[in-house]
């Protein structure tokens, strides 16, 4: 009887791997998910692929940073995507998430960097703001403008309320959602600089760092900031209709659309590819995507696509990337991760 059970199980394992082949092999294109930032880009590498070898056009969803990597890290096959684009590094807990499912050996690729700006439309003037102005017109709760060392719920509706050299036009800002990297890379760069203007609020960095993060990091529900999904070009064509409202996306959607929409100027800096480049704009991010290598192998044209992402045509400093409104990475840069990625050598945290 114990003999047989042990027959029974292993017939069944056999089996079990023997599909679990069969499907892997039934998928015969890439799947990609992740960063509305990223996916501009990722999209241009997928079609030249599809136009330059045997291989299909892989399959993209921009489901945002945070909503890529939750699908990315349920777990390995086919069932799950082989790639999440990122417009931010991966988190630890994602990473424990991602290991904890199986999927224990991941790629990751840094592939640019890019910008984050505020842009309105060309009907009206080009806004210049400080780091501290736009936590003012977008903080939950902000000093009170009586004075003292307390916080009250946001009384602004203008700019010009928040500063008198701003016109009176009404704060109405179209953003990500938290589950957007654009949206944690802005609350760091911009929000939290913009926070610790204020002594007794830069004090609680040290004192107490979650109340610190609450009060910069948590943005205001009334009506002034719009969570406008994943869908950037959708921004731009609400700005476009809205001449009074304001944006937050990519550098790329500013590049590409800039016969309709404008870069507002951040701490005197112009959001441009060259201030971006030099480090001058201080709103300025890296750009990922992450791969499972237990698919490498399996979905057919994965280590093509990492060529031809990484490839001097693409993301070099006179790339089609760089067309596209990516910043690259300097040239030591961009080989050492080339080499990372051709060796498909795993990361860890």
């Amino acid at each position: 009887m114990k003999k047989k059970s042990i027959l029974l199980a292993t017939a069944l394992m056999v089996g079990m791997l023997t599909n679990s082949t069969t499907q892997a092999a039934s998928r015969d294109y890439i799947s990609i998910v992740g960063s509305s930032t990223v996916y501009p880009f990722a999209t241009v590498v997928a079609e030249q692929l599809g136009k330059t070898t045997n291989f299909k056009t892989p399959k993209i969803e921009s489901t945002g940073t945070g909503g890529g990597f939750k699908l990315f890290c349920a777990g390995v096959g086919v069932e799950h995507p082989d790639m999440t684009n990122a417009s931010r590094a991966i988190k630890k807990s994602e990473f424990d998430t991602c290991q904890a499912n199986g999927v224990t050996e991941i790629v990751e690729v840094k592939i640019g960097y890019d910008g984050i700006v505020l842009a309105n439309s060309k009907k009206k003037a080009p806004l210049h703001l400080s780091r501290k102005d736009i936590f003012l017109a977008l903080a939950k709760d902000v000093p009170d403008p009586k004075g003292g060392d307390n916080l009250v719920a946001n009384p602004y509706k203008t700019w010009h309320d928040v500063n008198s050299e701003l016109p009176a036009t009404k704060i109405e800002v179209l953003g990500p959602p938290p589950t957007s990297g654009t949206r944690d890379a802005f609350v760091e760069l911009v929000m939290d600089a913009g926070c610790a203007k204020f002594d007794f609020i830069k004090a609680m960095k040290k004192t107490d760092k979650n109340k610190f993060k609450a009060t910069c990091r948590t943005v205001r529900e009334d009506g002034a900031y719009v969570e406008a999904g994943e869908n950037d070009n959708l921004i731009v064509q609400k700005l476009d209709a809205n001449a009074d409202a304001v944006g937050i996306f990519g550098f790329s959607f500013l590049d590409q659309n800039a016969d309709k929409i404008q870069g507002t100027v951040v701490e005197g800096i112009e959001p441009t590819f060259e201030n971006i480049a030099d480090g001058q704009y201080p709103v300025s991010r890296p750009l990922f995507f992450y791969v499972k290598k237990a698919h490498t192998g399996v979905i057919p044209g994965i280590e093509e696509y990492l060529g031809e992402f990484t490839s001097e045509k693409a993301w070099g400093n006179e790339g089609y990337l760089a067309d596209k409104g990516m910043i690259p990475m300097p040239k030591k840069e961009r080989e050492s991760v080339a080499k990372d990625v051709k060796e498909l050598k795993p990361f860890s945290m």
